[in-house]
């Protein structure tokens, strides 16, 4: 591995957790166990400035320390936070893989260049809709199962939770997304990570 990659996987993780343990936490109004934060943002920068394999050892690393640091309200929580980045990131990755199996090798970065907005807005869509869709379906039987993979929720509750919570996730994949995006441009447009 190129120490470059090696460096931003270091740095990512390190921002990853910092902002999880100490960064804002502002709480979801409709179920307080949830809160919107800033420390997925880091993973997915690292995810499309140093590659998908980049962002996934990115989020497990996070996953880890976060198990072993601090969990949250529920002690597998992490891995539903696991769960719902890697669909984000596949689709994200979605636009990107079939551009690149329509175009030339040699033309791909001048047609990325070209298409920046349509790449930007289908990642964003697919990024939105695979997390919402995913977590929407672990939510389901997830929060029916005892402490500590779940809250013991009756059926009845976890169906009306389903459609809060596909708003949270929809909301925090809304933030998410064009927020590392920008970084990843910004910090890419200035170095040698083209």
């Amino acid at each position: 591995m190129k120490t470059r990659i090696l460096s931003l996987i270091i740095i990512f993780t390190a921002l990853a957790v910092v902002l999880n343990i100490y960064g804002p936490k502002i709480p979801y109004p409709l179920y307080p166990f949830l809160w919107f934060q800033l420390w997925e943002i880091p993973i997915v920068a690292a995810f499309l400035m140093a590659g998908p394999r980049s962002g996934v050892i990115v989020a497990t690393i996070n996953t880890f320390l976060l198990l072993a640091v601090f969990p949250g309200g529920l002690p597998t929580g992490p891995l539903y936070n696991f769960v719902a980045i890697l669909s984000m990131f596949l689709g994200m990755y979605l636009p990107y893989w079939y551009a690149k199996r329509q175009c030339k090798t040699e033309n791909f970065g001048v047609y990325l260049r070209r298409n920046l907005v349509l790449f930007s807005v289908s990642a964003l869509a697919l990024g939105i809709l695979l997390r919402v869709s995913l977590l929407t379906v672990v939510n389901y039987f997830a929060l029916q199962q005892t402490f500590p993979i779940g809250f013991s929720m009756p059926v009845e509750a976890v169906l009306v939770f389903l459609p809060l919570g596909a708003i949270f996730n929809a909301i925090v994949a809304l933030y998410t997304i064009p927020i590392a995006i920008g970084i990843a441009a910004v910090i890419m447009s200035r170095t040698k990570l083209q």
